[in-house]
């Protein structure tokens, strides 16, 4: 009888989101009147909490932990207290933005607690406090003035906290990352991506001259080297991209942005002859069938995985992916491939994407330069960090190390990535607000 319910539980959980992926895009129409768009938004809600309730129910049917489903009503709560912070107390933010943060947070959830219920239970842990913490961004955001006036304040922090953490950080699979406060581990580049933004946004707002912007880009390269010295080449490329994207949307001059991509193609080239864990990378991703009991290991895990599960995966607790080194983060995506299916995974990068498309949509809205440039950072950061992570575990590119935000199991990078939807929910809210205010004066 379990084996019939979870035959049929992971095609209901296809279908749950299939949907609901359908419904993200349908609601990003031009023409969608209001009221058909908030009919969506309720559909998706309802979508998510199925999809819950029915993950869950086969998971504590298959490992019989009462834990199981204190977990769930606590996630179900949760995510109700969010929809109450956005949609009825900032009833001018994004709820498409809110809905896709909230069912990626879902995935998380779900996939952690088959994988590993103590780390699913400090995952939402990390997650509540970081939403409660963030629900006073958005009015924050919009209602501070003297953000843009900090430029090198932003840029000595940051190069001041990267420094730090290439001093006395913990290296971590190659790289240092980690900085140990007693009980607590955070990942000060998580934050300093945050603050990197706002930096290049307060710069790149008013460029004076070639000189200046010579000045601008020295500070920002600091940024990634210190980072390439602490072997962080995933966070690196992330750094290097954004700034490029926001160099490039200031000048309008392509021959930066190439500049820029020669700089950093040629910085990887030198990376890969002084760091080893590089080599190895890209090693494995070469031909990791060559060396699949060393450093291909990992990769041919994630691709098996993937195979396996094929288009509707194995099922919820029916796969293998604990055979996949640090499966909870960085190949988090192959676990899912395996037990929801590869048409499952599919409807997460869409859904990484509408994620992505909207923050690139309400840059193009907001009318503030400096505000407009921070939420393009934002998009920038997210996409980068979003490709960085499928295409390792998928072996379009070498692994870098990097999280899938929002899915992936780490305290620092799920804060981080909440901060950052905060934000861009308070540039909004700021836009509309003022879009208000015009029409009232007229």
């Amino acid at each position: 009888m379990l084996h019939v319910l979870i035959s049929a539980s992971r095609f209901s959980l296809i279908i749950f989101m299939a949907v609901y992926t359908f419904y993200s895009f349908t609601a990003l129409k031009s023409n969608i009147k209001p009221a058909s768009q908030e009919k969506l938004f309720k559909k998706q809600t309802r979508l998510m909490y199925m999809f819950l309730i029915n993950a869950n129910l086969i998971l504590y049917l298959l490992y019989q932990d009462v834990r199981i489903l204190i977990l769930a009503i606590c996630e179900i709560v949760l995510f109700m207290l969010t929809f109450v912070i956005y949609k009825k107390i900032y009833s001018n933010a994004s709820k498409s933005l809110v809905n896709n943060m909230c069912m990626l947070l879902a995935v998380s959830f779900v996939i952690l607690t088959r994988l590993d219920i103590d780390k699913a239970i400090k995952q939402f842990v990390f997650a509540a406090v970081a939403i409660v913490i963030t629900c006073f961004i958005p009015i924050i955001v919009a209602k501070l003035e003297g953000l843009s006036k900090l430029g090198m304040f932003y840029g000595i922090i940051g190069i001041i906290g990267l420094a730090l953490v290439l001093v006395i950080a913990q290296t971590t699979y190659g790289a240092k990352l980690s900085l140990s406060i007693g009980p607590v581990v955070i990942q000060p580049s998580e934050f300093i991506k945050i603050i990197f933004i706002f930096f290049v946004a307060c710069m790149l707002k008013d460029i004076e001259d070639f000189k200046y912007l010579v000045k601008v880009t020295i500070i920002a390269a600091i940024h990634v080297l210190i980072l390439v010295m602490s072997k962080d080449l995933g966070g690196a490329l992330i750094f290097l991209v954004t700034y490029l994207v926001m160099l490039y949307v200031s000048t309008r001059n392509p021959f930066y942005m190439f500049i820029g991509l020669v700089a950093g193609a040629l910085a990887s080239i030198v990376a890969y002859f002084l760091f080893s864990h590089i080599q190895a990378r890209v090693i494995a991703w070469k031909d990791p069938l060559s060396v699949i009991n060393d450093q291909g290991y990992q990769i041919c895990q994630s691709l098996f995985a993937i195979g396996y599960g094929g288009w509707f995966g194995t099922g919820l607790g029916q796969g293998m992916p604990e055979k996949i080194p640090v499966v909870t983060t960085d190949f988090v995506f192959s676990a899912i491939s395996e037990e929801m299916g590869v048409l499952f995974s599919i409807c997460i990068i869409f859904l990484c994407i509408n994620c992505f498309l909207m923050m690139f949509n309400i840059s193009l809205q907001i009318k503030d330069y400096f505000y407009k440039l921070i939420a393009l950072g934002i998009g920038t950061l997210y996409g980068a960090q979003t490709f960085l992570a499928l295409g390792g575990v998928i072996k379009f590119i070498p692994s870098t190390g990097v999280t899938l935000p929002l899915v992936s199991y780490g305290g620092s990078s799920l804060f981080c990535i909440i901060i950052l939807f905060a934000i861009i929910q308070g540039l909004y809210v700021r836009e509309n607000n003022e879009d208000m205010e015009y029409e009232e004066i007229r």
